[in-house]
């Protein structure tokens, strides 16, 4: 029977061309990551070849995604958050979302299918505080002391999503006047500024060789140093502040991109990734909690519980207010105009 397809084809007119499965094409930040087995099974299952195109951090990815909504590069994204969720609706870059697909879960995010949920928040290192007999900060206010200068790294809220969250998070606990007064005195005592959370975390903070002992990650980080330790660690070498005005809670999600090619293969990508397997696997891959109430989470998650509280502002005002408080930012700390 392997001549039929041959016989089709020539029936067609289409004698000479290959006949190619279909491609779904999904953006997504540099942190995404689905065990190659789980992704391979949903391949063979859809009979569509999945291209992931990752495009740095998730601010970077969102303008990537608002940059090419003219000619679509995706089908289906991953990794908007509640704070760029807004702005890529308000640039047109999403398609609606079937609401089905949208339904359960422990958090939502509007506009596209929450998959997994965590908090940004400021890390730091165990070991550089006991050999410095420094104590903890223990407010906000607190960093911009001398006793902390040049010991604090940012990511900047114009290309990276954590470093929103946490621009985000200070205005919500301090108002904007007072929050962006903090922010002048941080950067008079020498705050580091970095590109996204793979140069703050990997570059600048010290305990992975840089020279800040503090430095806004996420309340998983300590987790995932324990469990990807070479040694037998028994308790993390770093530690959450989770002070008031330093942490947000951070919704991702997938959502389907206007004018993108493969719209239902794109549906069943955002099931999958909420599918109970995918779900299991996201939390030691990506370092974020399962949206799923049926997943149980690794005994390692003892080293990165929940906080009991967040500073974050609801979608509404990020959407309406992170494009001027970018900017105003940007001219109190980086000393220049958007």
């Amino acid at each position: 029977m392997k001549f039929i397809p041959t016989l089709v084809a020539a029936a067609l007119g289409l004698s000479g061309l290959s006949v190619h499965a279909a491609e779904l094409r999904v953006l997504a930040h540099s942190s995404f990551s689905v065990d190659k087995p789980l992704l391979a099974a949903f391949e063979k299952e859809t009979g569509a070849k999945v291209s992931i195109i990752k495009a740095g951090d998730a601010g970077e990815m969102v303008n990537k995604l608002i940059l090419t909504k003219s000619n679509p590069i995706a089908d289906v994204v991953f990794g908007l958050d509640n704070s760029l969720m807004g702005k890529a609706e308000q640039a047109g870059a999403l398609a609606p979302l079937p609401a089905e697909l949208a339904k359960g879960g422990k958090v939502s995010l509007p506009g596209a299918a929450a998959v997994d949920y965590g908090y940004v928040t400021l890390n730091y290192d165990k070991a550089w505080f006991a050999k410095n007999k420094l104590p903890l900060p223990k407010s906000l206010n607190d960093l911009a002391l001398p006793a902390y200068k040049n010991l604090l790294a940012v990511e900047n809220p114009a290309t990276s999503s954590p470093g929103l969250a946490f621009l985000a998070a200070t205005i919500h606990a301090l108002g904007e006047d007072k929050a962006f007064a903090l922010w002048g005195r941080l950067r008079d005592n020498g705050v580091k500024v970095s590109k996204g959370w793979t140069e703050a975390y990997y570059t600048d903070f010290s305990k992975n060789g840089g020279g800040r002992p503090i430095v806004v990650s996420y309340a998983t980080s300590p987790a995932a140093e324990v469990f990807y330790s070479k040694e037998k660690l028994n308790e993390a070498p770093t530690g959450n502040l989770l002070l008031p005005g330093t942490v947000f809670r951070q919704v991702e999600g997938a959502a389907l991109v206007n004018g993108g090619k493969e719209a239902k293969l794109a549906e069943r990508f955002i099931a999958f990734l909420r599918s109970d397997t995918v779900q299991k696997d996201i939390p030691t891959r990506m370092w974020m909690y399962p949206v799923s109430e049926r997943v149980a989470l690794d005994p390692v998650f003892r080293h990165a519980p929940q906080p009991s509280a967040h500073d974050t502002p609801d979608n509404a005002t990020l959407a309406a207010k992170q494009r001027g408080w970018i900017a105003r930012w940007t001219r109190v700390v980086l000393k220049s105009g958007v």
